[in-house]
């Protein structure tokens, strides 16, 4: 049997310093940045006793997280205090990432997640000022559809210049939302993996409308979350940390999972606000 010969030397192109550090042509997406984590802040209290109003507020928020439990929501109405106190209970609570306004009938609501997963600061006209608990607030989750979506099928099968898909996920979105149960698992459209026409998503727009709510969720990059005019529908886009475009989706749920607080974080966010109370006395 001949034997191979065995290379003494690593073979060329190989090994550190083997390859130009020269441009090369290839580019890479930016990794993301910005991501918002946790931080302790412990306001500063001199005044405990002046403070009591702001201190009670925070209380029944922390038992509220404590004793949270599926479809429960409490709500905690601080538009007696003062402003000082008002301003312990902002800096204590902080800001998270999720942000929701509500418009349409009822006035309009402007709502902060806190740092604290499944506390939320909502504020409105005629003085609305009170903290929600639970997954999402409750306020939001009931205005964001109207009471009725009408479309006409057979017009938006009408064929049209440059729309192509259109017609079947629209009619996919009635489908769906005319069978669905409530609590029934999300159903998700990926129109970034769809072929489309910028007519295709004009009429589809167009098609679902506007609903009351939407809402902002940051991390890696941003999540825009808009309720359409259909039940149950809404419009989910997620761009990178330079605002681009990276994935737009459709999403047929109660709610879309990004934007709501985790039972596990719930339960987290009750242990560090009862740690932080203790402190700040």
């Amino acid at each position: 049997m001949t034997s191979l010969p065995i290379a003494t030397q690593p073979p060329i192109g190989f090994g550190p310093g083997s390859q130009s550090e020269a441009d090369d042509g290839l580019s890479y997406l930016p990794m993301p940045s910005g991501m918002r984590v946790y931080e302790a802040h412990l306001p500063e209290v001199t005044d405990p006793d002046r403070l009591a109003p702001a201190f009670a507020a925070l209380d029944a928020v922390q038992r509220a997280l404590a004793a949270w439990a599926p479809d429960l929501h409490e709500s905690v109405s601080i538009s007696a205090l003062d402003p000082e106190n008002r301003a312990l209970v902002d800096e204590a609570l902080g800001e998270g990432e999720v942000a929701v306004r509500v418009s349409g009938g009822g006035g309009d609501l402007e709502i902060q997640e806190a740092t604290f997963a499944g506390v939320w600061r909502v504020r409105g006209a005629d003085g609305v000022d009170r903290i929600e608990v639970g997954p999402f607030p409750r306020g939001a989750s009931l205005r964001a559809f109207p009471p009725r979506w009408d479309i006409d099928l057979q017009d938006i099968a009408t064929p049209r210049p440059g729309v192509v898909n259109a017609p079947p996920v629209i009619a996919e979105i009635a489908y769906r939302t005319d069978a669905r149960a409530p609590g029934a698992p999300a159903h998700v459209i990926n129109l970034s993996l769809l072929p489309h026409t910028p007519e295709d998503l004009a009429l589809i727009d167009a098609a679902l409308g506007v609903g009351g709510v939407a809402i902002l969720s940051r991390g890696y990059g941003n999540c825009r979350i808009d309720a359409a005019a259909r039940r149950d529908v809404w419009r989910v886009r997620y761009y990178n940390s330079d605002d681009t475009l990276i994935l737009d989706t459709i999403e047929i749920a109660d709610l879309p999972e990004v934007a709501l607080a985790a039972p596990e974080d719930i339960a987290d966010s009750a242990e560090r606000l009862f740690e932080a109370l203790g402190a700040m006395r």
